[in-house]
């Protein structure tokens, strides 16, 4: 029999390339308008005047690119055992298992590429902790992720949510466990950080039923954060997350 532990180890290893995967590649910079000089003929005048100034007309300068993250910034940034209640303990980040994601309903196809992907492109770098409240949980799993600017971190969360509004099941499989159609939903996400998305992924039948896996996505400007968990009843811990990030990295806290 596998325990809980072990399926939600491998869930959550496979699920967070829904919450983390970006349609989008890079922002590119608009170039910067050509300068003006000012005119060598001065202006007709019936008295002397001063001998006009060559020095050509500033332009606006193009604003300043975000400040590159570094993955000892965004662990920093992380929630810690001290921010927690008392009985949690850090897991160990274990990588993809495997885990995936079929169907074959077309409608599927953003949460298919979105779940499958091994990684996340767009982001440029990640940290991510995993706690748990012993062997058969709860777990808490916490993933920052520098996107390179806040339009791509839009873009990806505007994509994610398109991709599960437009998939409402689909069967996961899990090496070493088995294989089950999933329930996807949005459910309500807690009013922090920018553009909130929650999705919760549920079993009823097969090898994997009575999982639950629910996801909480939010902005931080040039920064996704992610949260994972096998209980809804903890979402709000994504507040403490935001709050948390927010300080460290220094960040503009919408709540929108």
């Amino acid at each position: 029999m596998v325990s809980k532990r072990s399926l939600l180890s491998t869930a959550f290893a496979a699920g967070l390339a829904l919450s983390l995967v970006a349609c989008s590649g890079d922002d590119k910079a608009g170039s910067p308008a050509p300068s003006t000089s000012a005119s060598s003929t001065p202006p007709p005048s019936s008295t002397p005047s001063a001998t006009p100034s060559a020095t050509p007309t500033p332009t606006p300068s193009a604003p300043a690119a975000p400040k590159a993250r570094t993955k000892a910034e965004l662990t920093k940034a992380l929630l810690a055992l001290a921010d927690l209640p008392p009985g949690y303990a850090v897991e160990p980040d274990e990588g993809d298992d495997g885990s995936r994601l079929t169907s074959s309903d077309p409608k599927c196809k953003g949460v298919l590429t979105f779940f499958n992907a091994p990684s996340a492109p767009g982001s440029k770098v990640s940290a991510t902790r995993v706690f748990s409240g012993g062997q058969e949980g709860p777990f808490v799993q916490e993933t920052l992720d520098g996107m390179g600017s806040p339009q791509a971190v839009t873009s990806l969360i505007a994509a994610t949510k398109k991709a599960v509004q437009s998939c409402r099941k689909a069967k996961l499989s899990i090496p070493g466990v088995g294989s089950s159609t999933v329930a996807i939903s949005e459910i309500s996400a807690p009013k922090t950080g920018t553009n909130p998305l929650a999705v919760r992924f549920s079993a009823t039948s097969g090898a994997l039923a009575g999982f639950e896996l629910v996801f909480a996505i939010t902005g931080l400007s040039d920064v996704v954060l992610a949260m994972s968990m096998d209980d809804a009843g903890n979402l709000e811990a994504t507040t403490d997350a935001v709050d948390k990030a927010t300080k460290v990295l220094g960040t503009a806290k919408t709540g929108t």
